[in-house]
């Protein structure tokens, strides 16, 4: 007879927790790798000019034509600022609008 048909039950049970302790191992890795790569933010300083003021922060456009809220701001509409800009919400927005 083959080994592989009389295990004992105590060894088939460790299998199966070392299985299941595996899967959930790769999938947290594979969500923290999602979240690094697509998630978290890439942020850079960029030139901005601020395109309006309101309750919500500033809206300025970006110099490839993107608008985006930089927060809170002290300038009036018109002038330019050096902004924090995550290059990720660009790229996001850009795979949303097909037209540009």
């Amino acid at each position: 007879m083959s080994a592989g048909y009389n295990q004992p039950k105590n060894e088939s049970s460790k299998k199966s927790i070392f299985i299941i302790s595996g899967i959930i191992l790769v999938g947290a890795i594979l969500l923290f790798t999602y979240l690094m790569w697509y998630v978290s933010p890439d942020e850079y300083i960029e030139r901005v000019e601020v395109i309006a003021v309101t309750d919500a922060g500033c809206i300025a456009e970006t110099f490839d034509g993107f608008a985006v809220n930089i927060g809170d701001c002290k300038v009036q509409q018109g002038e330019y600022v050096n902004a924090v800009i995550d290059k990720k919400l660009k790229e996001r927005a850009a795979a949303m609008n097909p037209t540009s």
